[in-house]
């Protein structure tokens, strides 16, 4: 994953962009073999668990529909935002 996360850093990452995040998807995670593995590396890797039968279709509707006005309402305050008042 660092070698991925590196290569992604260097030829693929944009100017103003935040560095790549890795993310481990384990059917089980264990903390102390998650820390040895991760701790101590410059870039994010995360680790969680999946599963591996899907959320209702409907819940699944409403969490993207909940995340799409959020994001509206986010889009709309930094447009209302004075220039030079987030700094």
């Amino acid at each position: 994953m660092h070698l991925y996360l590196n290569y992604a850093r260097e030829h693929w990452m944009k100017s103003g962009e935040n560095p790549p995040v890795g993310l481990i998807l384990c059917a089980e995670k264990g903390a102390a073999e998650a820390r040895y593995a991760l701790d101590n590396l410059p870039n994010k890797v995360l680790a969680a668990e999946y599963q591996t039968i899907l959320p209702d279709e409907k819940l699944i509707a409403n969490e993207l529909e909940k995340s799409r006005r959020e994001l509206e309402a986010r889009k709309r305050l930094s447009r209302d935002v004075p220039s030079g008042a987030n700094q």
